[in-house]
C-alpha cells in the first residue's frame, strides 16, 4: 500500500494552482459534483515517497515527471541525465516542474492533458 489515500468515492488532485489547465480541470469536476480532495503542491509539494508513487502509479519513470519544457526548469537547469533520486530531490524543491495535473481515484491514476480527461476517471 502507497502512501497516497485513494478512494472510489472521491478524486484526489495533486495540481498547481498557477496552472491554467489545472485550474480548468478542477473547475470542470467540480461542476460534475464529484468530491474532490485538491493537493496544490506550491503549497504542499509531495514527498520523495509519493513522487515515486505517482510515477508508478502513471507507469513511468520518475524523470517523465519534470516538464523539462518548463520556464522553471530550463532557467535552472541543463538538460542532464540524473539518477531518481536526484529527480526527486529537483521536484520537490521546485514542485512547478512537476508535470501536472494528475488526478487518482481508486486504482486508476491519469495525468491530466485536456480538462476533459478528468471524465476517464
Amino acid at each position: 500500500m502507497g502512501e497516497i489515500a485513494t478512494s472510489d468515492r472521491q478524486i484526489t488532485l495533486f495540481y498547481s494552482s498557477r496552472s491554467k489547465r489545472a485550474k480548468q480541470t478542477l473547475a470542470y469536476a467540480k461542476s460534475e459534483g464529484w468530491p474532490i480532495h485538491e493537493i496544490d503542491i506550491l503549497k504542499n509539494p509531495p514527498t520523495g515517497t509519493q513522487i515515486a508513487e505517482l510515477a508508478d502509479r502513471l507507469g513511468m519513470e520518475i524523470k517523465d515527471l519534470v516538464n523539462q519544457n518548463h520556464p522553471a526548469y530550463t532557467s535552472k537547469f541543463e538538460a542532464h541525465e540524473f539518477s531518481s533520486r536526484d529527480w526527486i530531490k529537483m521536484i520537490r524543491h521546485n514542485p512547478e516542474i512537476m508535470k501536472q495535473p494528475i488526478a487518482l481515484r481508486g486504482n486508476i491514476t491519469i495525468l491530466i492533458e485536456t480538462p476533459t480527461d478528468i471524465l476517464k476517471i
